[in-house]
């Protein structure tokens, strides 16, 4: 049986094939009932839209690109999750590539998608400086970007992100307020934006809450479940002394807190021990994790919404949201009811 064609469509509803195309589309400028009515009789007849034939008309691909650092953790599946709920109305479809935390394979990355003719690209950059100047080069050619979680510094894009400083600073005053003073900080790659402001935040909530800073206890960690362990054996190993860690992320903290356990220290009693990220992870560890919990879900949502309004030609009122994000206090640094002293 052949397929129907738009004209087909237009015909079996006596409506013109202008208004059927745009029902099918969603265009707000034609009635609900009758986007509906569109819809329901596409679906019944099965009406396949020809995808190229769109595309050309509008000079649009209906496709934007998603780069993500890593899929390893829930944090990007999350966010990647909003971003589809944001979009699902609007026709588009997703090209998502990992950069492996490998800023080289990011710049390749996003090289496929100037390829590949996307209308856009969302992006969480594993390095602040290293794709600079392609990043520039797609602003010229008008291929919009939209950052989330970490940016680029020296570029002005839209970005969608929480308050790295402040934050870092209520979990350090968390640490401190339950008595701890030799905190150590898992401090993921300086090329990281987010980590400057998490590790600036750790230096300065020593000077505001009067404890020395030991510069033994800021320690270079890396990303993963085994640079979190690896940094944990070090200071052991170094015989150092502490009683609180707060790491870059969960993953550095999840490593951290599984092999001081194994070492027989006890977690919240001997160590507490707080991140950055607030993914799942966070709650199937025990104890779970003390954490600041980032809105992923809306952070994709948001920074989808700005892409499809550049790609639109709606000019941004405001280019920089930062979203809210909730310190969850926990097991990890919470002592458990029976050993409080009331």
């Amino acid at each position: 049986m052949k397929q129907p064609t738009l004209k087909d469509l237009a015909k079996h509803l006596l409506l013109s094939t202008s208004t059927v195309s745009r029902a099918l589309t969603n265009d707000k400028n034609v009635r609900r009932e009758t986007r509906e009515q569109v819809q329901e009789a596409a679906q019944r007849l099965g009406y396949k839209p020809n995808r190229v034939a769109r595309n050309l008309k509008s000079g649009r691909s209906y496709t934007i690109g998603v780069i993500v650092p890593e899929m390893v953790t829930p944090f990007a599946s999350s966010v990647l999750e909003g971003i589809q709920d944001a979009i699902a109305d609007d026709g588009y479809h997703v090209i998502i590539a990992q950069s492996g935390e490998d800023p080289k394979i990011e710049r390749k990355n996003l090289m496929m998608m100037q390829q590949a003719l996307v209308d856009g690209v969302i992006i969480s950059a594993c390095h602040q400086t290293y794709n600079l100047d392609l990043c520039r080069e797609f602003q010229y050619n008008g291929i919009p970007l939209v950052f989330y979680d970490r940016i680029l510094s020296g570029l002005d894009a839209p970005r969608v992100m929480v308050n790295d400083y402040t934050k870092s600073m209520l979990m350090m005053e968390h640490l401190i307020h339950l008595g701890r003073k030799k905190i150590v900080h898992l401090q993921a790659p300086d090329y990281i934006y987010n980590s400057v402001e998490r590790s600036r935040a750790y230096r300065d909530a020593h000077t505001k809450f009067g404890l020395n800073f030991d510069p033994a206890l800021l320690v270079r960690a890396g990303l993963t479940f085994e640079d979190g362990r690896n940094a944990a054996a070090r200071l052991l190993i170094a015989e150092k002394s502490f009683d609180a860690i707060f790491a870059f992320t969960d993953t550095l903290a999840i490593g951290a807190m599984n092999y001081l356990r194994e070492k027989g220290l006890r977690i919240p009693q001997d160590v507490a021990i707080a991140s950055f990220s607030g993914t799942a992870l966070s709650t199937i560890v025990h104890p779970q994790l003390t954490t600041v919990e980032q809105p992923l879900h809306e952070m994709g949502v948001k920074a989808a919404n700005l892409l499809l309004r550049l790609i639109d030609g709606v000019e941004l009122i405001e280019n920089r949201i930062v979203l809210d994000a909730t310190l969850q206090y926990r097991g990890s640094t919470i002592l458990p009811a029976e050993e409080r002293i009331v």
